[in-house]
């Protein structure tokens, strides 16, 4: 069976949070804050619609010339992109972009903006003939299709079946038909209806999610709302522990241990204590929650700060007396503002040894060039194209990417290497130079 997901969604014009595509009223100044309370409040995937082609229609009537319409209308979609990226940079949710696009440049943006999946406007018709160009180019698992009429899907089924991995309903009253006519996942849009009646249109084995206002102004109710699922038999997004509590060996206060350690950089980030309900609480809300032993209290980590811990997995160790989490840390997990609790050296052995790690390497490097550009040291090759800017470093980029190139039609791997490293070192004086950093790269990279 399908698992059915709440879904929020933020409509987003102006650079502010409105109430629907047709009501402009703000419900929110700041869409990222907006987005991260439906990610603290266990939403499954967030949809944002770009309205900035509203804006720039808006702007078409005006009293502005022609070029300064399409330079504002631009201006405007750039800065609606920006909010996006900041979204899904700030948010454990896999965010979906819709709205302005118009080619394939805009799904691309959209993708390269974080957003894990795009919608296509089917309303429009130049959407619709941009499926199978954007489902090759990207693949059919990022694209969905919006319809709001019966005709436009049916017009549309081949192209459908065959290039889209899922629709977005914009009209709850299409659901049977929809239903009868595909048996791919459809999300379906409602803004409002009683939560009981969820249950009644979840029981469609297609739907895959709910969004729209209903959730919005009930997102605090999700986790009551996916128990009421549960107790009826629907499939949701849960976590499901594979022990329980009493397989656990405690100390003598009756607490376990647990190390927190980053998901992505596997470094150690603290350690805490959890009692019976922290446990059950961080299974049931996927967020990290510990047992504090002098507040003699359950504390969600990050509740005061924002900088919440976000359950990847969870592993006991061979005695089951320690508990290993691996997060999705937002921002620092340490009081003190630092990344990791465990900052103060005690000893380090001085051993001659080579960094195997290749991330750390990269960032080993790069925090060498990045000082280099902040504390300039004379004689420095790196200083010097940092001294003489941003036309002799991507010249120097070019030179190599052309080495490279030629290396690899000598049959000797060596000199590949060796041009790919001198490559590398020069695309990070250009991270430094345009102030992007490694992590920027890696989470780009893990989303295409």
């Amino acid at each position: 069976m399908i698992v059915k997901k709440f879904v929020p969604c933020i409509y987003l014009y102006y650079g502010k949070a409105v109430r629907s595509l047709k009501d402009v009223t703000v419900v929110d100044t700041d869409p990222v804050r907006l987005a991260k309370y439906y990610s603290e409040n266990n939403a499954d995937e967030l949809i944002v619609f770009d309205m900035s082609a509203r804006a720039a229609n808006e702007l078409a009537h005006s009293d502005f010339g022609p070029e300064d319409k399409v330079q504002s209308a631009d201006r405007l979609h750039e800065e609606a992109l920006d909010v996006i990226r900041e979204i899904c940079s700030a948010v454990d949710l896999e965010v979906i972009g819709a709205g302005h696009i118009r080619r394939l440049e805009d799904v691309k943006k959209l993708l390269y903006a974080g957003c894990r999946r795009i919608v296509l406007n089917y309303e429009n018709a130049s959407n619709a003939g941009l499926t199978e160009e954007a489902s090759k180019r990207f693949g059919r698992e990022k694209l969905l299709a919006a319809c709001d009429e019966v005709a436009v899907l049916e017009g549309n089924l081949d192209l459908i079946r065959t290039h889209v991995s899922a629709l977005l309903l914009m009209n709850p009253h299409m659901i049977r038909e929809t239903a009868e006519l595909l048996d791919i996942p459809f999300y379906v849009q409602i803004n409002q209806v009683a939560l009981n009646k969820l249950m009644d249109i979840f029981s469609f084995e297609n739907i895959c999610g709910v969004t729209g206002n209903c959730i919005n102004d009930n997102v605090r109710e999700v986790l009551s709302l996916k128990q009421l699922c549960q107790e009826n038999g629907i499939p949701v997004a849960t976590l499901d522990a594979a022990f329980r509590w009493e397989d656990f060996k405690k100390n003598s206060d009756g607490l376990v241990p647990v190390v927190a350690q980053d998901d992505k950089t596997q470094e150690v980030l603290m350690v805490a204590y959890m009692n019976e309900t922290a446990y059950q609480t961080t299974i049931h809300t996927g967020k990290m929650t510990y047992y504090s032993r002098s507040r003699r209290q359950l504390w969600v980590k990050g509740e005061t700060s924002g900088h919440y811990q976000y359950v990847r997995s969870l592993y006991a160790d061979c005695d089951m007396d320690t508990i290993l989490a691996k997060v999705h840390q937002i921002g620092p997990a340490c009081h003190t503002g630092a990344k990791s609790c465990f900052f103060h050296q005690i000893v380090e052995k001085e051993t001659v040894k080579e960094e195997s790690n290749p991330l750390k390497v990269f960032e080993e490097v790069f925090e060498v060039i990045r000082d280099r550009k902040i504390n300039p040291k004379e004689g420095s090759y790196t200083n010097y194209l940092f001294d003489k800017g941003l036309d002799k470093i991507l010249k120097k980029l070019g030179e190599e990417a052309t080495e490279i190139v030629i290396a690899a039609k000598n049959p000797n791997p060596n000199e590949v290497r060796y041009e790919i490293s001198d490559f590398l070192y020069h695309m990070m004086v250009l991270m430094a130079q345009k102030e992007i950093t490694w992590e920027e790269i890696t989470s780009e990279l893990a989303k295409r």
